[in-house]
């Protein structure tokens, strides 16, 4: 079954591929920046298997929809692509097509992902601890108060409702999503060895790091990717798209046009 994917914008000007996060829908992560992309972009947003609300099916793992990312690229772009932005568990995706070098990209940027990998046996336990209070948050679109809580302490009232928007509360009804895709993506993203030091020449990693998520993630980057280009700001997890959209649009324009 083909992947689900959302054009924008004239095909003539240099394409850009957006990749959501971890259980979330395209709109609820993109659709503040998908006007003002197509200014200078040919944009499509991908839309994962089992986080779609016109299909009826379930997220496989993270290689086999990879390898639908790419069919899309090869049979659409013929294998080659201007951009591709992985916000979060996107940026796991982005990841994964360079290193399986099946397609290619002059650009491959990640937004404020954290890149984590853990054995089977932790990816289980994290996985159950996630989906408890995830999935009930999906399908009754009640934030656990604690939830809400660090988050407000963390970034204050606007990130705190951006932020729980990109998570569809607030945004695109997600309650259609099943606890199956949930951890589907979410165990085998954990486990989805990527390896260090990717490189392939004439592709620029961009990497969006948010300096208030710790510098263990920069070093990630830069334990994954040869020479990553670094752009740090003092920031948490991906406020830049949910709470300065212009501002962000800026900085991928200045990464790849």
């Amino acid at each position: 079954m083909h992947l689900k994917v959302y054009e924008f914008g004239n095909e003539e000007k240099p394409s850009i591929m957006l990749l959501p996060g971890t259980c979330c829908h395209w709109k609820n992560n993109f659709s503040k920046v998908i006007d003002l992309l197509t200014e200078d972009f040919f944009v499509v947003c991908v839309s994962y298997d089992g986080f779609d609300e016109t299909e009826n099916i379930e997220f496989p793992d993270m290689l086999t929809e990879v390898a639908k990312i790419e069919d899309y690229i090869r049979q659409r772009f013929n294998g080659k692509i201007h951009a591709v932005y992985g916000c979060s568990l996107g940026g796991s995706f982005v990841g994964l097509m360079v290193q399986r070098r099946k397609i290619y990209m002059n650009h491959g940027i990640l937004g404020s992902s954290d890149l984590d990998q853990a054995t089977k046996q932790i990816a289980a336990v994290k996985t159950k601890l996630m989906i408890s209070f995830f999935y009930k948050m999906l399908h009754i679109g009640k934030v656990p108060r604690f939830i809400r809580k660090r988050m407000l302490k963390k970034g204050g009232e606007e990130f705190t409702i951006n932020g729980l928007r990109m998570m569809g509360i607030g945004g695109v009804d997600m309650s259609f999503v099943t606890k199956k895709s949930m951890k589907n993506q979410f165990y085998t993203d954990l486990i989805t060895k990527l390896e260090n030091n990717i490189q392939v020449p004439g592709t620029t990693i961009h990497c969006f790091y948010a300096a208030k998520m710790g510098k263990k993630y920069k070093s990630r980057y830069e334990q994954h990717f040869r020479r990553p280009h670094i752009i740090e700001h003092n920031l948490l997890h991906e406020e830049l798209l949910v709470c300065n959209p212009k501002e962000w649009v800026e900085n991928i324009k200045s990464c790849i046009l």
